[in-house]
């Protein structure tokens, strides 16, 4: 709701009397303010803030056996001490989404929910891929806000705490950014940069050096279970959802345990979601691409002419027939290619098959 002054009725003489005869609107009272912007967001802040915010950890998980007991030990440290300082409600919890592990995962997951509340386990029924048990997670936990962590550790969990605080000054989005990448290789680092100014460049609005380590309100949650598509990109669908939105910068670590569940063609197979999911640039570079070739074949075809007619004679050989043969035919390869992955698209996306079936919970 906009809040304009100068449209609020008429307050009775005594306003804190009429306000609790219910004769005066609060937005009203709001108005009255000296610096009411200022109050309003005072207010904003004294309703978010204290022991009445329930927050849920999201973390989704692929055999992650090595790790999982010292992750949930951080997190189950952290959010004791939330509890203590009073930031969040006594019914916090961290929710553990098993993405179909063939290792122990699960097992600890039961284990970790028996023997404290706050642990909770959320079983697919097969492996659906990361993004979707992180969408698994997010839908299926309680809470007022909902933060989205990797098993890994790698993302410092103390980060929830300035999320927190900026979620208390209004902000609904909260990502998390890694302030460096010097805890990655070389390749790793220039290829995953590159790939984020390739996305931008591209027109896909995602936030540079952030991956899925969120904070996201209980009414953007809302928001993205609206989003149907079974190509999922959160990294690029999350922005777009609008709101306000703020950032927290915090170091990376290395693996704690375990190997990386993204190896390099999981890293590329990702990238190329993104790509396809979230622009058309593609398609239009074919038809770049199909405009130049065809000036290239008429330039081409003027200059056969050129040395028939004026000449005299053509240049013997199979080059000036078979390279522009097997160009040709590189480029038509390459063009049905491109347009086959957003027909494959369209198919999946009309079939409306369920992105995840939960199998049980704890």
């Amino acid at each position: 709701m906009a809040i304009t002054r100068g449209v609020a009725p008429p307050q009775a003489p005594d306003a804190d009397a009429a306000e609790a005869r219910g004769e005066v609107p609060p937005i009203a009272r709001l108005e009255a303010e000296p610096d009411w912007p200022k109050y309003a967001a005072e207010v904003l802040r004294a309703a978010r803030s204290g022991g009445g915010t329930r927050l849920s950890i999201v973390v989704p998980c692929f055999n992650e056996q090595e790790v999982l007991p010292e992750t949930a030990r951080r997190l189950a440290l952290l959010l004791e001490e939330l509890r203590h300082e009073g930031e969040i409600a006594p019914d916090s919890g961290v929710y553990f989404v098993d993405d179909g592990s063939s290792d122990a995962t699960w097992t600890l997951i039961e284990a970790l929910s028996q023997a404290d509340a706050a642990m909770h386990g959320i079983k697919l029924s097969r492996n659906c891929g990361h993004q979707n048990a992180l969408l698994a997670g997010l839908l299926q936990a309680p809470g007022d806000v909902l933060v989205s962590i990797d098993a890994d550790l790698q993302d410092d969990p103390q980060a929830i705490r300035a999320m927190l605080a900026a979620y208390r000054d209004g902000a609904e989005v909260v990502y998390g950014v890694r302030r460096s990448r010097d805890v990655d290789g070389w390749f790793k680092r220039c290829s995953a940069e590159g790939y984020y100014r390739l996305l931008s460049a591209l027109g896909v609005d995602v936030v540079f050096n952030h991956a899925d380590y969120r904070l996201l309100s209980r009414r953007c949650v809302q928001a993205l279970s609206a989003y149907g598509e079974t190509n999922l990109f959160l990294r690029g669908i999350v922005p777009r959802l609008g709101f306000r939105q703020a950032v927290v910068h915090y170091d990376r670590h290395e693996r704690f345990a375990g190997r990386s569940k993204y190896p390099l063609a999981r890293m590329l197979a990702l990238a190329w979601q993104g790509v396809t999911s979230f622009s058309a640039a593609p398609l239009r570079a074919i038809t770049l691409l199909g405009l130049l070739v065809s000036g290239a074949s008429f330039a081409g075809a003027l200059w056969v002419l050129w040395a028939r007619l004026v000449d005299g004679h053509t240049l013997p050989g199979w080059a000036s027939i078979g390279l522009p043969v097997f160009f040709l035919g590189g480029v038509q390869l390459l063009s049905l290619g491109v347009i086959g992955e957003y027909v494959a698209k369209i198919y999946l996306e009309t079939k409306g098959r369920p992105r995840y079936v939960v199998e049980r919970s704890t």
